[in-house]
């Protein structure tokens, strides 16, 4: 039997895009890492932790407007080389409609043109939009635990204007994994 190759930008997109998008501290890093060991293939992690989490031990200093970009940059090229890696499935622990939302949200509705015309695109099979029913785990780089819902329904406003696919993700982890697995298993049935 012949192997399928692998997914390449020239290639037509029979490749399932998964993205976790919802606010802080709902779970989408924990599940990331279950859906892609369950169907044996690979996550993109979020950027903006990392770079963040780099500029907090270097500088003390959290995101700032002058960030954005260099954030939004570094997530497209994480996803870029981990798109050439796998052949029909893609989880994305993040994407920039993320970054876009957050950045609306902290900055009075600010957000440079250039990740809102790459976060608006349609180029993602679903979102999976976790709900804030986890418990707030506390770090460094996690600022609102009393805005969850706030920002949960921001959220899911840009989803309904964008007129993506998504569904919501409630519950406990096991649940959760449950009904990811659900949808991604009829994504792939097509």
């Amino acid at each position: 039997m012949e192997k399928k190759p692998k997914h390449t930008r020239n290639q037509p997109a029979e490749l399932i895009k998964v993205v976790l998008y919802g606010p802080e501290s709902t779970g989408k890093t924990t599940l990331a890492k279950q859906l892609a060991e369950h169907y044996k293939t690979l996550w993109v992690p979020e950027y903006m932790r990392e770079f963040l989490q780099k500029k907090w031990d270097f500088e003390k200093k959290l995101v700032e407007k002058e960030d954005l970009i260099p954030i939004a940059k570094g997530q497209l090229q994480l996803e870029k080389e981990v798109l050439q890696q796998v052949e029909n499935l893609l989880i994305c622990d993040t994407n920039l409609l993320e970054l876009k939302v957050y950045s609306e949200y902290y900055y009075d509705g600010f957000c440079p043109s250039e990740i809102k015309t790459e976060a608006t695109k349609a180029n993602y099979s679903i979102y999976l939009l976790t709900y804030v029913d986890t418990p707030w785990e506390p770090d460094i780089l996690r600022d609102r635990p009393n805005n969850r819902g706030e920002i949960f329904r921001i959220f899911e406003a840009e989803l309904k204007k964008q007129g993506f696919p998504y569904k919501i993700l409630k519950g406990n982890e096991e649940e959760r994994f449950k009904k990811a697995t659900e949808i991604i298993d009829t994504l792939l049935d097509r």
